[in-house]
């Protein structure tokens, strides 16, 4: 049985082959998003989809994908779009503010307990979306936290005792 395969060509417009070479001389574009470009400019000067993959170095079905989003997204499907939803403004401003509110209070918290505080106010993340959130807090470091204002001076003062007693703690050569 002999397959016949459709072959996919992309015919540009002299606007959208003005518009393709401008978007080849982009200095803003990223290396994946160039071969995207190239993708589209190679197939419009005919060649066909093997080869633009074995040229390019790419899976067959990536260029065919590409080619097939072309028409209904144009010149969109070059740049390559961060996975995930779009961000939400509101919404970081709003856990930013629950968590400068939790961090104020006397008392040390672990990514996970904040997550679990702020499901109390109907916010899910992980303890590792909330470390993302809390990097970018300028309230919150986690090297200026210390547990030094909740240490007992008196059994500081034993543990310097019983530390001298030993020799500091260092391992004597044998």
């Amino acid at each position: 049985m002999v397959q016949h395969f459709r072959m996919l060509r992309i015919i540009l417009s002299p606007e959208q082959h003005t518009e393709l070479q401008t978007l080849r001389r982009d200095p803003t574009l990223r290396p994946a998003d160039r071969d995207r470009v190239e993708m589209l400019a190679l197939s419009a000067a005919g060649w066909a989809v093997g080869a633009i993959a074995d040229h390019l170095g790419y899976h067959p079905e990536t260029v065919r994908r590409l080619l097939r989003r072309f028409p209904a997204e144009g010149f969109a499907v070059v740049r390559q779009r961060p996975p995930g939803p779009s961000a939400d403004p509101e919404r970081r401003e709003r856990i930013g503010g629950l968590l400068e509110r939790l961090l104020g209070r006397e008392r040390t918290w672990t990514a996970a307990q904040l997550a679990d505080a702020l499901r109390e106010h109907g916010i899910r993340l992980s303890a590792r979306q909330l470390r993302r959130y809390l990097r970018g807090l300028a309230a919150w470091r986690r090297t200026q936290r210390t547990l030094r204002h909740k240490q007992d001076p008196g059994r500081v003062a034993r543990a310097r005792e019983e530390l001298a007693f030993f020799g500091g703690g260092r391992r004597r050569a044998s």
